[in-house]
């Protein structure tokens, strides 16, 4: 297969995310939570896929008339972004004028957040929460917690997309990645079990989805903390 074809094949599968977020959604509508958050799942799976596969294959220079970035932006705000924050709402999470506040805030700031041209830092972590709603909702409907606790997490989170807190990426931040990228692997894995489980309050993969997300949430921060000697 000559390299512009592989290009082609790249920009192709990262495009079926479309079609994943179109399934979700029909999901969501119909209130069936849990077959959801399994298409966000692998949704999640193809957007960890197509970037090193993009960067292998040099997109930009083999198939230049696709823009990858933009194509994965768009993918993103429908599956990261968008359909989690209609299902925070819809569920009945938040209930109310709290749910209104969520949906607001969510949308708002995260557009705003994906055409900020300093989103990403030197070592190709996020500057500010990068808008993954769809990892924390997936979390938020797992653990279950008091609707006055989401509110504030997702107030919280939405205020740090416009701070310059660090938030690692698990395959291309360098620092710590020997750990990073299995921890997302596993998180992948407990909100897998967690769907198909359908959220069942006793489901141990809470506790994994609890103590990988924490490690996803706090590693960038902690490195600001303690940065590399030189």
């Amino acid at each position: 297969m000559t390299p512009r074809l592989k290009a082609l094949f790249v920009h192709l599968l990262t495009a079926t995310g479309a079609v994943l977020s179109m399934l979700a959604m029909l999901a969501a509508v119909q209130e069936q939570w849990s077959l959801m958050f399994l298409w966000l799942v692998v949704a999640l799976v193809v957007d960890g896929i197509d970037g090193p596969l993009a960067r292998r294959y040099d997109v930009k220079r083999n198939w230049p008339t696709y823009d990858g970035v933009l194509l994965d932006l768009i993918i993103d705000y429908l599956t990261y972004v968008f359909i989690p924050a209609y299902a925070l709402f819809k569920s009945g999470v938040l209930p109310g004028w709290t749910g209104w506040i969520a949906i607001i805030v969510i949308t708002y700031g995260s557009v705003i957040y994906f055409v900020d041209t300093r989103m990403k830092t030197k070592d190709n972590s996020f500057a500010g929460f990068p808008a993954c709603w769809n990892m924390v909702v997936l979390v938020l409907f797992a653990v279950q917690p008091n609707f006055w606790i989401v509110l504030g997490i997702v107030v919280a989170l939405a205020a740090t997309m416009f701070t310059n807190l660090k938030f690692i990426h698990p395959v291309r931040t360098e620092r710590w990645r020997m750990l990073s990228l299995p921890v997302a692997l596993a998180w992948t894995g407990f909100a897998a079990w967690a769907a198909v489980d359908d959220f069942h309050p006793g489901s141990w993969a809470h506790w994994g989805l609890v103590i990988t997300s924490l490690y996803l949430l706090l590693a960038g921060i902690v490195q600001e903390l303690f940065p590399r000697r030189t």
